[in-house]
Order: structure tokens, then sequence, then C-alpha cells
């Protein structure tokens, strides 16, 4: 039953691209003979026309992360795997698909700009400097979100063994190879085929090197804190950002994009091949509730899969580094929505992980990283691969998921911050843009006890996927300004949907809150959520007012 349901999704994912995707392309009007921002600012630091082969796996692991495996884990956990793959189909075809497509041209029709400028310019500009907030406040809690992720990685143990070291000692060499591979690309002239012929298997070795470093280095790492990673990573991220998008970021993303590949491969000839059956409950609900947490099917679910099935941070993605990589606006499509659907297939097979096991299982019970973990190293097994190789490259695979993102996102933070306070082109000011922008997570890293990412998930899905209905406003906006007619409905219908669903989990994620200060008595843990809930709600209903009175000016309300 797994491999028809896999295969069933596969088909229709693929029929999704050929014929939705040409409607997507229709409305856009894509022209190869337009000449792309990249290619015609061209500064070698953030516009450099790319490979599609290229860009597509660097655009593809910044946008996939963590968000593909923990979101649709717990979906699947709190609600059953029939509603988290319905919702992973529909919202990545139809809402993640168009929004990642859309968003990619609109920059690309705006010399590479943010969707803040199409904001700026066809709403008004208090519109824009509200929307760079909300934008940047989105950004600050995916990087809290999978900054403690990747160290709770690093720290793990799994079945008493030391993995979450050797995760870490091959992370290490994993970016040590994409800097060689940077420097051979931009000043060796080597080809894309042959760095991929050397170093795709080259961060082969590294993930059987981690577990074999010798055992001295292995305790040193074991023996850094939780909190201690949570900085080391930060202090990456500073370094990552500020560097040429050639020298790390585009070579990283290449490899991460390789080994997305290979796990998503090993996840579909395991769901195919490997016979197990489907153990845990396609319903796992108490009529409309979660029979584990009580969070109610809407709006909770269409919050926690985010990436899996939509994400305004993928719009961020594709409209602040992404497009201005683009060499052809033919490109836009499959790197647009081609890597959104690639994403909700990462989704699916991460949800097939939990789908074999059985209601009560102890493995259930583990964090999602390490269900997924131990999901792939089974299908692994199957290849007669040692337990212990298979799950390091199964780890190391999902923090390099979040790698991905992290240094994308941290670029992405120090853009809009530089774009607030008009900071482009000034010395020194993405240094202290992205030193700002990253001590935020640092101060609540460093506050809170355990695993900091639990308490902002729900708000992080919340603001992810409210951020993603603003981005699809602001883009039917665009296109009802650039003419496209009835063409707008491909992002007016998933905008009203998605403003729907998170503004009524914003609503429910404050509800404790403000019961708790009308009682008397509430959590520092509480206050702090649902004040952060209140600040997106408020930013997101202002917003929205001024961008339906630009959509429908009262002068066309009088007239009809």
């Amino acid at each position: 039953m797994i491999a028809l349901i896999v295969l069933s999704i596969t088909v229709v994912f693929a029929v999704a691209y050929r014929s939705y995707g040409r409607v997507l392309a229709r409305v856009a009007g894509l022209r190869d003979e337009a000449v792309t921002p990249a290619c015609r600012i061209n500064d070698g630091m953030d516009f450099v026309p790319t490979s599609p082969v290229l860009l597509l796996g660097q655009h593809f692991s910044a946008i996939a992360a963590a968000g593909p495996i923990v979101g649709p884990i717990l979906a699947c956990l709190w609600f059953g795997w029939a509603p988290a793959l319905a919702w992973i189909v529909l919202g990545a075809v139809f809402v993640g698909g168009s929004h990642d497509f859309f968003s990619l041209v609109a920059s690309l029709r705006q010399d590479g700009r943010s969707i803040g400028v199409i904001i700026k310019d066809h709403v008004s500009p208090l519109a824009y400097r509200f929307f760079l907030v909300f934008v940047w406040l989105t950004l600050i809690y995916v990087i809290i979100a999978f900054t403690d992720i990747t160290a709770a990685t690093f720290k793990g143990v799994v079945d008493g063994e030391m993995f979450g070291a050797a995760v870490a000692g091959s992370s290490g060499l994993y970016l040590l190879a994409a800097l060689v591979m940077g420097l051979g690309l931009r000043f060796g002239r080597w080809g894309t085929g042959a760095v991929t012929a050397v170093f795709v298997p080259v961060v082969l070795f590294i993930i059987w090197a981690g577990p074999h470093l010798p055992l001295p280095v292995l305790e040193g790492l074991n023996a850094v804190s939780l909190k201690q990673w949570d900085l080391l990573i930060l202090g990456y991220c500073f370094v990552a950002s500020v560097i040429p998008v050639w020298l790390l970021l585009q070579p990283r993303g290449y490899l991460g994009g390789w080994l997305l590949y290979l796990v998503m491969a090993v996840g579909l000839l395991g769901a195919l091949l490997s016979g197990y059956p489907v153990q845990f409950p396609a319903f796992h609900l108490e009529g409309f509730k979660s029979a584990v947490n009580g969070g109610s099917v809407f709006p909770l679910l269409f919050i926690t899969i985010a990436c899996g099935a939509c994400s305004g941070f993928h719009g961020i993605v594709s409209s602040g580094t992404t497009s201005k990589q683009i060499a052809k606006e033919s490109h836009a499509l499959p790197i647009g929505m081609g890597a959104m659907l690639l994403e909700g297939l990462v989704a699916v097979l991460a949800v097939v992980t939990v789908m074999i096991l059985p209601l009560g299982s102890l493995e259930l019970t583990a964090d999602p990283n390490v269900i997924y973990a131990r999901g792939i190293a089974r299908y692994l097994g199957m290849l007669g691969i040692d337990p212990a190789l298979a799950l390091s490259f199964a780890l190391l695979a999902f923090s390099t998921f979040v790698y991905d993102t992290l240094d994308v996102c941290t670029r992405l933070a120090r853009y809009i911050f530089e774009e607030f306070f008009h900071w482009e082109g000034r010395r020194g000011a993405s240094f202290l843009a992205t030193a700002v922008s990253l001590l935020v997570p640092a101060g609540f890293l460093l506050s809170v006890e355990g695993k900091g990412y639990l308490i902002f998930w729900t708000v992080f899905g919340a603001s992810n996927q409210l951020l993603a209905s603003l981005v699809l406003l602001a883009i039917t906006v665009w296109l009802k300004a650039k003419g496209a007619g009835r063409g707008i409905f491909v992002t007016l219908f998933p905008m009203v949907f998605m403003m729907i669903m998170t503004l009524w989990a914003l609503v429910d994620i404050m509800r404790p809150g403000v019961l708790g200060l009308w009682n008397g008595g509430i959590t520092a843990e509480i206050a702090l959520k649902s004040a952060s809930a209140g600040v997106l709600f408020v930013l997101a209903i202002v917003l929205t007012g001024m961008a339906l009175r630009a959509l429908w000016p009262r002068s066309q309300k009088a007239r009809g």
C-alpha cells in the first residue's frame, strides 16, 4: 500500500508540473529574450548568472531544510497520515507551487529586488516598511528554530552511540569541501560536470569519515554543550552570509542538493520496494482534534506542515538570492515550481517513516529528526549497508538540509535590514546588519532551557504561512497591475485560504496568554509566544487592509 501511495503522489506531481505549470508560465508570460538581473548587473557578489542545474540544487537545498521533515512528521503523529498527505499534495501544487514560481518571476521583473519592493510600488511605501519588519521577524523565527534543531542533532545520542559528534565532524568537512569547490569553480574554471564527478563522491566519503574520526576528536565534539553549538552555528551563519555567494552558498547548496537527491532516491526505493506495511493510523483524531495534544485539524495542520506544502520563506529565498542568479526567464518554472514539488515529495517520504511504525512504538517518542533518520537507515539496511553508517548518513543529510537554509536565511535577514535602513552598498553595512540579525536568536537561545525550537515551532509555522499569504497577496496586486485579468485567481484563491488559516492559528496561539492575563497567572513561555503572535497578527491585519485597498480601490467599488 505504501508503494502505491508514494507512486501515485509522484505521478500527480509530475502531471501537475506539466499541466498546471504551463498555466502558471502562460500567466507570467516568460520571455527568454528578456535580460535577467543576474546577466545585466553581474557584480560577482550577489548577482551571478548560474546554470539551471547548479541553481536548482542550491535553491532546492535552501528551501527544503528541516521544514518538510519535522513539520510533516509532527502533523502525522498528531492527526494521522491521511490529512498530512492530502494537504501536502494539494498545498504543494496549488499553493506552494504558485507562490514560489510567481515570487521568483516578480523579482526578476523588479531587478532582482525583494517582494517588498512590489508592495512599495503597488500598495504604499508604509505597507512596504511594515512588510520588511514582518519578513525580518519571520526570518528571526526561522533562524531560532533551525539553529536549535541543528545543535540538537550535533548533541544527539541514538541507541547509546555518539552520532551527534560524528555528524558534527562530517558537517565541518562538508563545509570545507564546499569552499574548495567554490574556489575551483571560480578560479580553476572547473565545469559543473567535473565538480559533480569529483565532489559528490567526496561528500559520500565525508559521511563515512564522520563516525571514523579519531576518538579524541569525537569526544571533544561531544563535549561541546547545546548552547555552545548554538553560538558556533550562529557564528558560521555570520561568516557565510557576508562572503560572496560563489565561495560557499552556491557550491554548498549544490552539494546539499545532491545529498537531498540521494536521500530522496533512498526514500523512494525504500517506500516502493521494502514491502513495509502501513501500521500507523490514517486518522489519529478524536472528532476534528488531535488524539495526542487536542489541537484542532483546522488550522493547526496547515501551519504545522509548513514547508512541505507552502512556505513564505520560499518567496523570500526566490526573491532574495535565487532571482539574482537566474540566467534565463524560462528557468523560473523548473527552479520555482519544480523545487517546490520536489520538496513536497521530501515531505511525503518523511510521512512514510511514521506510517511504517505502529501506534505506541517507542520510536515515535523520539525527535522528528531521529524518526526520519531511522526510517532512511532502515531502507539503507535493505542494501546491506552497516546500520551505524546508514544512521550517520541520514543524520548528516538532515543537518545539511538545515545548514543550507540557515546561511541563506541569515543572508536574507541582512538584505532586509539593509533595505529597511537604506544601507545597500555602504561600507561595513553587511557586517552590522548581519550581527544585529543574529543577536536576537543568540539572546533567545541562551535564555531558554532545553529545546528552544519547540517553544517557537507553532509561531514559526504560523508566521511562515502568514508570510506566504502576504506574498501571494502582493503578487495578486502585481498581476492585476500588469493586466493579468483572470490570471490573478492562481494566486488570489490560495491567498484567501492561507490568510484564514494562519490568522485563525495566531488567535489560537494568543488565547492562552490572554486568558492567563485575565485570570492573573501566566508563564514566561506563554507570554513570549502570545506576544510574538500578537505582533504578527497586528502587522498582518494592517498589511492586508492596505493591499486590499490597492487591489480594489474605492473608486472601482463605487463604479460597481
